[in-house]
């Protein structure tokens, strides 16, 4: 049985619009920020919102022209490789397809998702929802898209694909001349239009004009302890009275309501778990076999950053080894150290583990980078008997543990660190 759950009702005395911090659960009444202001949490450092004016209609824009780019990069060519008149040319689409047409179906969709799917799909739908809106017209289920849009953004990886382009770049340039396309130069300006779209866009201002934020007194309503706060759009709900079994809704966007993250530890152990298993395969196995006159060489991620350090690229070859080498493993012991504090109640630095959650949740995506080159050097490198390029198991284990721990940072709650230290409510949030 599901059923909607109800906005707090209004104190009398003070009526302030409330914001419950997503990392910690304390809860603050809302309080007008001027132009460029950031209103943080007492207690964990999280950012609560933004003093923005306007944010939807200058975001709309920035996305409306970020679509026509979109197209011009998906159809036109992107790069062209060409070794003593033989040319080998590849669009955006043609590295998860050359991946798929070598026998690697589960990292060539990896790779059409994260690159192609979720980014065209969060760009219409963001667009969906902010035109009407801009206009003052919100369409009826606004609310459930822009809840989707919000949460595919860590999966859109447009511009962790473009440090693939710039790695497989560097590959290649030693082996034959590489043209640039008019698809990558539209796709650099995609990247830029979606990256001050997402700089000027407050979530919170989007909710705020679907349906506003519920108003009450702060610590009466912690007091009581009958409320939750939605973990997708951050509205406040009373939680009724209601018999085991019983599902409640959001009234705003509709998402299930939950104090905490159902089987949070469970999930975040096993993915963690699992991600950890693949890790050892995933830089042990050969990422992509080098065939060059008929003579094959595997190659390692580890190979592939010696490669760069031996062509002079120092910073690049440091960026891949740091994404593709240490991220993982600080992410694997990050979290594993969250989870085993949370398990033993631990009080101690709560606001440096979630300061450390939230670095582990940003830093994952990133190490895509090797995953993306390799599909583009898959695309490109297919010059007759000359030579090619095919992709290793390796490179299927290494996207596969950079999914698991992502997926594992996303189940983890940041709430639960707080559990055993107690609550902070009723202040106003702070302004750095």
């Amino acid at each position: 049985m599901s059923v909607n759950a109800t906005i707090p009702p209004r104190s009398r005395e003070r009526v302030a619009p409330l914001v419950a911090c997503s990392e910690c659960d304390a809860l603050y009444a809302m309080a007008a920020l001027p132009e460029g202001a950031v209103a943080c949490c007492r207690r964990c450092g999280a950012v609560l919102y933004r003093g923005r004016r306007g944010t939807v209609e200058r975001a709309r824009a920035l996305l409306a022209a970020a679509l026509p780019l979109w197209a011009v990069a998906n159809f036109l060519p992107f790069m062209t490789l060409d070794y003593e008149g033989r040319e080998q040319g590849s669009t955006l689409l043609s590295g998860a397809l050359a991946l798929w047409q070598a026998g690697h179906g589960l990292l060539a969709a990896a790779v059409f998702l994260v690159m192609f799917l979720i980014p065209t799909v969060r760009l219409l739908a963001a667009l969906w929802v902010l035109d009407p809106l801009a206009r003052g017209r919100p369409r009826p289920a606004s609310a459930r898209v822009f809840r989707e849009v919000e949460r595919l953004h860590p999966w859109a990886m447009t511009e962790v694909y473009l440090l693939g382009v710039l790695v497989a770049w560097v590959k290649l340039r030693d082996l034959a001349e590489v043209h640039l396309g008019p698809a990558l130069f539209a796709f650099v300006g995609v990247i830029v239009l979606l990256a001050a779209a997402e700089a000027v866009l407050e979530p919170l201002e989007v909710w705020q004009r679907l349906q506003p934020q519920a108003r009450g007194d702060p610590g009466r309503l912690a007091a009581s302890r009958n409320w939750s706060a939605c973990d997708a759009c951050r509205q406040l709900v009373r939680l009724p009275s209601t018999t085991p079994g019983v599902v409640l809704h959001c009234p705003r966007c509709e998402a299930v309501l939950h104090r905490r993250r159902p089987y949070a530890m469970a999930r975040a152990w096993a993915l963690l778990v699992a991600a950890t298993a693949l890790y050892v395969p995933a830089n042990l196995l050969p990422v992509m076999r080098v065939t060059w006159f008929g003579r094959g060489e595997p190659d390692t991620i580890l190979a592939g950053v010696r490669q760069l350090i031996e062509t002079g690229m120092w910073p690049l070859a440091a960026l891949v080894f740091f994404a593709s080498m240490v991220v993982p493993v600080l992410k694997i012991l990050g979290l594993a150290l969250l989870l085993l504090s949370v398990h033993l109640r631990s009080r101690l630095r709560p606001r440096e583990r979630t300061r450390l959650y939230r670095v582990v949740e940003a830093v994952g995506r990133w190490s895509m980078i090797d995953v993306f080159m390799i599909a583009i050097l898959t695309a490109l490198v297919g010059v007759g008997q000359v030579a090619s390029i095919e992709p290793g198991r390796g490179a299927t284990a290494f996207a596969l543990v950079v999914i698991l721990t992502m997926l594992a940072s996303h189940s983890f709650d940041p709430r639960l660190i707080w559990d055993a230290v107690g609550t902070d409510h009723g202040r106003s949030p702070e302004r750095p």
